[in-house]
């Protein structure tokens, strides 16, 4: 687990496990799924099928992820996969569900404490973030987190009968380092 001021980072629990097939499949077009990458469809697992993925997800000691816990209630998760381990790169992500939970610092909080853990349990360079130009709160997000723009690859998602640019943000170890002296 890893504590915050308001969140907590924590690992798949079972009580977690219908609310977050709730947040995902629950409703036929949810509002988190608008803002996080909504040019990819997000398919349907069964409830069964479901249960049985994130009971084994909540035994493995090495997962990617880690939920995000605000009051007692699960809100949403942040993970991380290697773009390319032998140079020590990994990409971030996160997504907070209900839209009620937005706004209220959280998801900066949980982009912050997992960057951090990552910088501290890994010998990282670099930490990426990749998103698109309709997501103007996550790359707010990223910049509060120390991230800054690297990349913009421009009219490469196509949502809603407009293209947008896909949007790469990153942060090298030393600047995580002088970030983290001036924001402690």
């Amino acid at each position: 687990m890893i504590q915050g001021k308001n969140v907590l980072l924590r690992r798949l629990n079972h009580d977690d496990i219908p609310i977050l097939w709730e947040f995902i499949y629950g409703e036929k077009d949810p509002e988190w799924k608008k803002w996080d990458a909504p040019y990819f469809p997000v398919g349907f697992m069964t409830r069964r099928d479901f249960e049985k993925e994130k009971k084994r997800e909540a035994k493995d000691l090495y997962s990617n992820k880690m939920y995000i816990e605000v009051n007692g209630r699960l809100i949403g998760m942040v993970t991380y996969y290697w773009e390319h381990q032998p140079s020590n790169w990994l990409e971030v992500g996160i997504v907070i569900y209900e839209p009620s939970d937005w706004h209220r610092g959280a998801g900066t909080e949980a982009l912050k404490l997992w960057v951090r853990h990552l910088f501290e349990k890994y010998k990282l360079i670099r930490i990426g973030l990749s998103t698109w130009s309709g997501n103007t709160r996550m790359i707010r997000v990223a910049e509060k987190t120390g991230m800054r723009q690297e990349g913009r690859i421009r009219k490469c998602r196509y949502y809603n009968g407009v293209y947008y640019d896909a949007i790469k943000m990153g942060m090298l170890r030393e600047e995580w380092l002088s970030f983290s002296l001036k924001n402690v």
